[in-house]
């Protein structure tokens, strides 16, 4: 796996069926990915979840694949 890089800026836009997830990095690279509005959803509750939750860190490793 690569070396976390860090994260400038989200951009979405539907793409037929599809929401089209657009993360553009520092440093000009930009990663564009498809997602279906489900895989969105969970995103988004993964990501209120770890916004809610306390900030004490976590242990060392990488987080649980959704």
């Amino acid at each position: 796996m690569s070396a976390a890089k860090i994260l400038a800026r989200i951009l979405t836009t539907r793409v037929g069926p599809h929401i089209e997830l657009a993360l553009a990095l520092q440093g000009g690279e930009v990663v564009k990915v498809l997602a279906t509005p489900d895989q969105v959803d969970r995103l988004v509750d993964e990501l209120e979840d770890i916004l809610n939750s306390s900030e004490d860190p976590e242990p060392d490793g990488p987080p649980e694949a959704a």
